[in-house]
């Protein structure tokens, strides 16, 4: 597996335990920024992997992207799937999406890079038909973001 799945895979892993994360007065406070490092930091060292690698790095600057441009990015969701609330989303489902929204918006990767590593990595871990959900609201993205 190549440095940029993996740290994708943990970048995903990582937004999906936020949501689980106890959200008290004092942490609604300090934002998603606070939790995630605990959090990855947690997830890497479970898959063996240190601080100040590629994939640690990559994985970062995912995370960092994705919860700073967090209402952007839940906005293109919200307008490219049609009859779906954001509430009824599956939670990883979101995570996926986040994670690549904010790499198709905000970075120069290749948006055809970024859908297929999306689909292969909801293969992997979501529901059998997340891959098309999945596919569909990039696709679209990608085709008004150019």
């Amino acid at each position: 597996m190549g440095v940029r799945r993996k740290s994708r895979e943990i970048a995903i892993q990582t937004l999906y335990s936020l949501d689980f994360a106890e959200k008290n007065e004092f942490l609604q406070e300090l934002g998603w920024i606070f939790l995630y490092k605990a959090n990855m930091d947690n997830i890497m060292l479970d898959q063996k992997i240190k601080e100040g690698t590629r994939i640690y790095e990559f994985a970062e600057f995912l995370l960092k992207n994705s919860i700073q441009n967090i209402i952007k990015i839940d906005e293109e969701i919200a307008k490219n799937s049609q009859n779906w609330s954001m509430e009824r989303l599956a939670l990883l489902d979101k995570s996926v999406l986040r994670i690549a929204i904010g790499e198709i918006l905000f970075t120069d990767t290749p948006h055809t890079i970024i859908m297929n590593e999306a689909i292969e990595i909801s293969k992997k871990f979501c529901s059998e038909g997340s891959g098309k959900f999945i596919n569909g609201i990039l696709n679209a993205i990608s085709k008004n973001k150019v």
